[in-house]
C-alpha cells in the first residue's frame, strides 16, 4: 500500500519530516529501490531475431535536470526490433526497499527455485537463503545485501509461479517485462540477456560499487509527497540555489504521481525538507538507504559497472526489456551494458514506463518477487490495472 495516494487536500496539511527504518512498510514502498549458458530462467521460451537499432543522440541537460538524463554519449532510444512491441502481458520486478525478512521461505517447497538459493551461496560466499528467511532485518537491508536477495527471490517466483497448474502457460504468454532500478537486472535476466549467475555477479557488484559511493560521499534521499514532477522539480531548483554545487539536489526517482524521490548532499536534502511546505507538498519522508542513488554521486560506481558488463556475455532480450534511464526498450547487447552502467547515475523513469506500456494497451501485469510496491504504483497510476503478486 502506496502512502502517497493521488490527491491530496495540499492547503490543509502543513509538510511532516518523518524517518522511517529501514525495512518498514512505507521505506519499503518509497525507497528507490532504483543487474555461458543459459540457465533455468534463460530458456529459449521464444526465437531471437538479430539485434537493430536506431540511433539518436539525446539532448543535453544539466547535471541535475529532472526531464532527462545527460549521457554525454550517444544512445540507441529508438530500437528497430522492439519498436512497434505491443504489451498484453507483463512481468514486473521490484526493487530495492521491498525486501523483507521471511522471504524464500516459499521458494524452498519449489525445487527448481530452491536450487537458485544454492546457486547463490557458491557465488556469493555467504548462506542467502538464511539472512532471506532469518534476517537480521538491519543485514537484509543493506545496499549490499538486500539487492542479490531481491534478485534472487524474485527468480525464484519465476520457478514459483511455473510450478504452478497453468504458471507454463502464463509464462509463455508474457511479452513485456521491466523492473524497478535494480529490478531491471532481473527482467534481463528473465528475458534471457544474461544467465542466473552472470546477473547475480553483477548485481552483486553493483551493490558493493553502490554503497562504497554512498560512503565516499555524504548524500541522502527524500521522497516529497503530494506535488507533481513540475513542482517537484521547482523545489528542487529553489533548494540548488542556496547550496554549494557538491550538495545540489535532483529528482531521482518519478515514481507516480504525488511520489517523487529526490536524492542529493544531505544540506540540499535538509533545504528541500525546510522548503517543501511553502511549496504546498503533504510531507516529506526521508528514505532509509546508503546515499543519492541514481545521481552523480554514484558516479564511482559507474567505472566498476563498465568493466564488469564488458566481460559479461549479454544477448539480445527474447522479449522487450524497458530500460529505466529511457523508458524503452533496447535489443543491442552493447547499448544494454551501456545503459546499465549509466542507469545507477540516472533518474528512474517508472512513471513514464507505466504510462506506456498501459498506453500501448497492456492488460495485465504481475509482479514476482517480495512486497507489493509495484502493485500499489500500478493502481496509483491507473486504478483499473489489473496485477497479481506472486511471492517466493
Amino acid at each position: 500500500m502506496l502512502v502517497a495516494p493521488s490527491r491530496f487536500p495540499l492547503q490543509r496539511f502543513p509538510p511532516r519530516r518523518l524517518r522511517l527504518a529501514p525495512g518498514s512498510p512505507m521505506a519499503s514502498t518509497l525507497a528507490i529501490l532504483r543487474p555461458s549458458a543459459p540457465a533455468p530462467l534463460a530458456r529459449p521460451w521464444g526465437r531471437v531475431a538479430a539485434p537493430a537499432t536506431a540511433r539518436v543522440a539525446l539532448s543535453s541537460r544539466s547535471r541535475y535536470s529532472s526531464a532527462r538524463v545527460s549521457l554525454g554519449s550517444e544512445v540507441a532510444v529508438g530500437d528497430a526490433l522492439f519498436a512497434d512491441y505491443k504489451p498484453t502481458t507483463a512481468f514486473l520486478f521490484p526493487g530495492q526497499g521491498a525486501q523483507t525478512v521471511g522471504m524464500g521461505a516459499e521458494a524452498q517447497s519449489v525445487p527448481a527455485a530452491a536450487k537458485l538459493f544454492n546457486q547463490a551461496n557458491d557465488i556469493l560466499g555467504y548462506d542467502l537463503l538464511d539472512l532471506c528467511t532469518n534476517g537480521p532485518k538491519e543485514k537484509l537491508d543493506s545496499t549490499v545485501i538486500s539487492q542479490p536477495a531481491i534478485y534472487v527471490t524474485s527468480l525464484a517466483a519465476v520457478e514459483v509461479l511455473r510450478a504452478r497448474d497453468g504458471g507454463e502457460d502464463v509464462i509463455n504468454s508474457v511479452d513485456v517485462t521491466c523492473g524497478l532500478s535494480l529490478g531491471e537486472y532481473t527482467a534481463l535476466a528473465f528475458a534471457g540477456a544474461f544467465s542466473f549467475e552472470d546477473g547475480l555477479k553483477l548485481v552483486k557488484l553493483r551493490g558493493e560499487a553502490m554503497q562504497d559511493a554512498s560512503d565516499a560521499a555524504n548524500s541522502a534521499m527524500v521522497s516529497v509527497i503530494g506535488l507533481d514532477s513540475e513542482k517537484v522539480q521547482e523545489l528542487c531548483d529553489a533548494a540548488n540555489e542556496e547550496v554549494d554545487e557538491k550538495e545540489r539536489v535532483q529528482i531521482a526517482n518519478f515514481l507516480c504521481p504525488g511520489n517523487y524521490a529526490v536524492s542529493g548532499g544531505v544540506k540540499g536534502i535538509e533545504v528541500v525538507e525546510a522548503k517543501a511546505k511553502s511549496f504546498k507538498a503533504r510531507m516529506t519522508v526521508r528514505l532509509a538507504v546508503a546515499g543519492a542513488f541514481h545521481t552523480s554521486f554514484m558516479q564511482p560506481a559507474v567505472s566498476r559497472l563498465e568493466s564488469a558488463l564488458a566481460a559479461t556475455e549479454i544477448r539480445t532480450p527474447r522479449i522487450p526489456v524497458i530500460s529505466n534511464v529511457d523508458a524503452q526498450p533496447h535489443s543491442d547487447p552493447d547499448t544494454i551494458k551501456q545503459i546499465l552502467a549509466w542507469q545507477v547515475t540516472s533518474p528512474v523513469q517508472w512513471e513514464t514506463t507505466v504510462k506506456t506500456l498501459m498506453g500501448k494497451g497492456l492488460e495485465k501485469s504481475y509482479e514476482l518477487g517480495p512486497g507489493k510496491v509495484i502493485a500499489g504504483i500500478l493502481k496509483r497510476i491507473n486504478k483499473g490495472a489489473i496485477i497479481e503478486n506472486i511471492g517466493a
